[in-house]
């Protein structure tokens, strides 16, 4: 079990690295595009590349945030609640949470493959949709790999308790 939440904390991780190096780009790309207009120079395509970035950001980012529970929680109810009836709803949750991102993945996939074939490119730069896509479908699968360790520790958790 260990070795499964280890390997998924670390997959997590990287992901959120590749979302903290595409904000940079996605700031660079912007304050260029910025001063370049100055010049009457504008880089073309930057809003399709911000996009495309600010795409990569949410759905690589989702993992980490979810591993590292730092999304927002109302829980001022459930705390009223008794620990074991916490952890129920904790495992709900969870299976909720994978059944909403398998059908993102599932979705994603199928429309990334539908693009890939249909061959669809962005107006400016020609650039395929379908990586991007794809990135989407990963991303939300790695939600859901959190979400299943979340899953197995609350389950845990009601065995112990």
């Amino acid at each position: 079990m260990s070795v499964l939440r280890n390997y998924c904390l670390t997959a997590a991780r990287k992901l959120n690295v590749i979302a903290a190096i595409a904000i940079v780009l996605m700031m660079s790309l912007t304050c260029a595009d910025v001063i370049l207009r100055l010049f009457r120079r504008p880089v073309p395509g930057t809003y399709e590349m911000v996009s495309f970035l600010g795409t990569i950001v949410v759905s690589f980012a989702l993992a980490h945030t979810s591993a590292e529970k730092g999304h927002v929680a109302v829980s001022l109810i459930v705390r009223l609640f008794p620990a074991k009836v916490q952890t129920i709803i904790e495992s709900m949750i969870a299976v909720l949470g994978m059944i909403l991102f398998g059908l993102i993945a599932w979705q994603s996939l199928l429309y990334g493959l539908s693009c890939q074939r249909a061959g669809e490119v962005s107006l400016t730069l020609q650039i395929p949709f379908y990586p991007v896509i794809y990135g989407v479908a990963f991303g939300s699968a790695a939600v859901c790999a959190v979400l299943l360790i979340d899953l197995i520790n609350a389950i845990t958790k009601l065995k112990t308790s």
